[in-house]
């Protein structure tokens, strides 16, 4: 079993920035895509970013592009999402997700993390 555990989230001021990190450990598997999805209240999971393994390929969502940057370390088994000039619409909770197809489909990831709280108040 993968587990993949989300940290950094919190309250911040429209404006701020936030480092979320996801940690991956237990069995794992090879050479995963690793995304960034999040989730609204009355809202459906929403694509955010993803990272090829090798860390030469990244897709964004329209809404984060320029504002927010995924990046990875393999030697640490880590996965980053940065996030700069952060807007209230960016409120949800953030869920990290691995699979092995660099997609915006949600149902193309195997694994997923419990997702971690970023508010952002205006």
């Amino acid at each position: 079993q993968v587990h993949l555990v989300e940290s950094g989230g919190g309250l911040v001021q429209a404006g701020g920035s936030l480092r979320l990190s996801c940690e991956a450990s237990g069995r794992t598997f090879s050479r995963p895509v690793m995304g960034w999805f999040r989730q609204a209240p009355g809202k459906d999971r929403e694509f955010v970013a993803a990272i090829s393994w090798t860390g030469g390929n990244m897709d964004y969502a329209d809404s984060v592009k320029g504002r927010f940057t995924i990046s990875r370390d393999n030697t640490k088994n880590m996965v980053y999402l940065q996030m700069n000039s952060l807007k209230p619409e960016d409120t949800a909770i953030y869920y990290c997700a691995g699979g092995f197809t660099l997609t915006t489909a949600k149902n193309r990831y195997n694994y997923w993390g419990q997702g971690t709280q970023v508010t952002v108040s205006s």
